[in-house]
């Protein structure tokens, strides 16, 4: 009896010490957001006027006074609650590199070195495209999602009422976060498209067969996914379309070099 309750602690010990490192892990991440989040709060309407200089640029690309853009807010709370969101939003953004290696921290010792190796450069690839996502929105797409908008006025004059476009600033906050989220997990492809090609679950074959459905669906989840206005559809569409096909060179160049891997070490057996 005793020979079973010493085998039960000891395939408990490694449980027990994961579950601790996984806590700890957490807390750091958790701390790292927290401080982020309180930052980026004190800043919030500093953070807010940052994110509406592309709706100034739209302003004035509609022929209108960039000094005269306005937003507004129906409900008392409501603007209190969007610097809650800007907080999330930036906290989210700059604690993901403590975040990553917290994960990484985590993952690592149960992996091999080359394993690790092979790893750490998709880690540092992620936050990258990811900004690159976001600056994409930031200064060419959100400014002609909200031209697109704008040049749906009326002025006035004869047979026509004016009809003028006030944003709240909760749904324009929505609008420019629904596009960097959209555009930054799309930005993604390649690095996920590549470490399933490294463990195998995809190929080059696969993926260039399946290029006419990738496209349809590029188109769907655009529709789905920002708003119903053609620019950010196309837009959002067409740099998928490009990242898949990045996706097949680099899975091609990864079958290249794992062909090139076994034929070294079956020459090295057979010699």
């Amino acid at each position: 009896m005793s020979n079973t309750d010493d085998e039960i602690d000891k395939s408990s010990a490694p449980l027990i010490e994961h579950l601790i490192e996984l806590r700890r892990r957490l807390i750091w991440a958790l701390l790292a957001f927290f401080v982020a989040f309180l930052g980026c709060f004190h800043f919030g309407k500093q953070l807010f006027n940052l994110l509406v200089i592309p709706y100034q640029w739209a302003v004035g690309w509609a022929g209108f006074d960039p000094a005269k853009a306005q937003l507004i807010y129906t409900a008392p709370q409501e603007f209190f609650f969007t610097q809650v969101k800007i907080a999330m939003f930036g906290g989210i953004v700059i604690a993901f590199p403590v975040i990553a290696s917290q994960i990484y921290k985590f993952v690592a010792p149960g992996l091999y070195k080359n394993e690790r190796m092979a790893f750490l450069p998709f880690l540092i690839a992620s936050p990258i495209l990811f900004l690159m996502g976001g600056a994409l929105v930031y200064f060419f797409f959100t400014p002609m999602v909200m031209w697109f908008f704008l040049a749906m006025q009326q002025t006035g004059g004869a047979g026509e009422v004016q009809i003028s476009l006030l944003p709240k600033v909760s749904e324009y906050l929505s609008l420019i976060m629904t596009l960097i989220f959209a555009f930054g997990l799309v930005f993604q492809l390649p690095v996920v498209t590549t470490l399933l090609a490294r463990v195998g679950l995809v190929g080059y074959e696969g993926l260039r067969s399946k290029r006419k459905y990738a496209i349809v669906i590029a188109f769907i989840v655009a529709a789905v996914i920002t708003p119903p206005d053609p620019v950010s559809q196309i837009g959002l569409a067409l740099p998928t379309i490009l990242l898949y096909e990045i996706s097949i060179w680099m899975a091609r160049l990864i079958e290249k070099k794992r062909a090139a891997e076994t034929e070294a070490q079956s020459s090295e057996i057979s010699s």
